[in-house]
């Protein structure tokens, strides 16, 4: 693959854009609401002009914060005090810009909401032509007023004015506490988006983990079932060559042919996958017609599957080894005919198969262990479905020899 078309490997571990843009508008809206709040409690008036004014500023607050998020998501794979550091420096030119918007938004109507708030404390204010902020106490004004009506002499009501100078040190310090403001929130952001970072990380690792162990089980199972195959062939190449040496050669013929369609069924499907019991039972139906060529007088078959259980689910070929041992340590040491029974049934909504025999009640585990057999069962159905199924196995009550599987009954999609 060309290089320049290779994925990203960073880009795959990035918050989703609708994430991040969701944060953002939810910060800003949540701030716009304490904001309106705050303004209808003090009941200052001009409240939709004051609204339409805050919604521009929130507006501009958002956008700026969207700016911010490219140069913050080259941070993404950096260290923890990188980021912090990063985040402190960028969001005070961010928090400026932020306040002196506010500033420029509301200016048109600063003189009406500064009379507002004089009226409601008892004061006229007011700015001349210099600039200058007049403040006159109405309750003291009224009274000179009077005075001057009882004596004849013009009122002067006695004024504060307030320089030019200092109105525009007060904007400055306005302009410093919004600001102020403004950074403390763009912080708070920053260290939401580091968390979401953090936590998408966290997730992409935890489902890497997960396909890391799917894959490992997955390779589990193809093993176990990899075992099953050769190991039955051993057994079959056996029989034939013992049919070939006694000159049986129509028996081998059939064996092989029979061999043939066992193993182009076997090896057709995904060796982790499962298959549906009725084609498994398909299976273990041809592997006893090639053992009934070699035992045609002492292999007595007889299947038990429901008809409403054909279509669950079963790992394939799971009853495999357990018919293999029932050949090997019922049919083929014993002299008269042996039953072998394959039955299926549902139990408290699980699935329960059982393999048995009626000869001498011996399995592998009696004669020098379980080589590839009931160890692969349960193995494979660990693998498969870990505690959620179990193998049992032993001597049936009325003699002969009982395996058991039961698994969870999953129907066919």
């Amino acid at each position: 693959m060309d290089s320049a078309e290779a994925p990203d490997p960073a880009a795959s571990q990035r918050v989703p854009a609708r994430i991040v843009l969701a944060s953002i508008a939810a910060l800003w809206l949540c701030y716009f609401g304490l904001a309106t709040l705050r303004g209808w409690l003090v009941g200052l008036g001009m409240f939709d002009e004051l609204l339409w004014r805050r919604a521009v500023v929130i507006l501009a607050s958002m956008a700026v914060t969207v700016a911010l998020w490219p140069l913050l998501r080259l941070l993404d794979r950096r260290r923890l005090w990188i980021k912090s550091l990063a985040v402190i420096v960028i969001a005070l030119p961010a928090s400026l810009l932020l306040a002196a918007i506010n500033q420029r938004v509301f200016a048109p109507v600063e003189n009406s909401v500064t009379t507002k708030i004089g009226e409601r404390e008892g004061l006229r204010i007011r700015s001349d032509e210099a600039g200058n902020l007049m403040v006159d106490p109405l309750e003291r004004e009224a009274e000179q007023a009077s005075d001057a009506q009882a004596t004849g002499a013009p009122g002067k009501p006695a004024a504060i004015t307030i320089a030019a100078e200092i109105r525009e040190d007060n904007r400055l310090r306005q302009l410093a506490d919004l600001a102020f403001g403004r950074y403390f929130l763009l912080l708070a952001w920053g260290a939401l988006y580091f968390a979401l970072v953090a936590a998408e990380q966290a997730r992409i690792a935890e489902r890497r983990e997960g396909t890391y162990r799917r894959a490992a089980k997955a390779a589990e199972l193809r093993s176990l079932r990899y075992q099953v195959n050769p190991h039955f062939l051993f057994n079959t190449l056996n029989s034939l060559s013992a049919l070939v040496i006694t000159g049986k050669t129509s028996e081998a013929e059939q064996m092989i042919q029979t061999l043939s369609g066992f193993y182009r069924r076997s090896l057709a499907g995904d060796p982790t996958g499962d298959v549906v019991l009725e084609q498994e039972v398909a299976l273990q139906r041809l592997y006893l017609e090639i053992e009934a060529v070699r035992f045609p007088e002492r292999l007595v078959v007889r299947f038990d599957i429901p008809e409403a259980l054909g279509e669950v689910r079963v790992p394939g070929m799971i009853l495999q080894p357990l018919v293999e041992n029932a050949v090997k340590y019922a049919v083929a040491p014993t002299a008269r005919a042996v039953t072998l029974r394959i039955a299926a049934r549902e139990e408290r909504g699980r699935l329960v198969i059982e393999v048995a025999d009626d000869g001498p009640g011996k399995s592998a585990g009696c004669n020098g262990g379980f080589g590839i057999g009931l160890a692969n069962v349960r193995d494979r159905l660990a693998a498969r479905y870990g505690d959620s199924a179990s193998l049992t196995a032993g001597p049936a009550q009325g003699g002969g020899w009982l395996a058991t599987i039961r698994m969870p009954l999953v129907a066919h999609d």
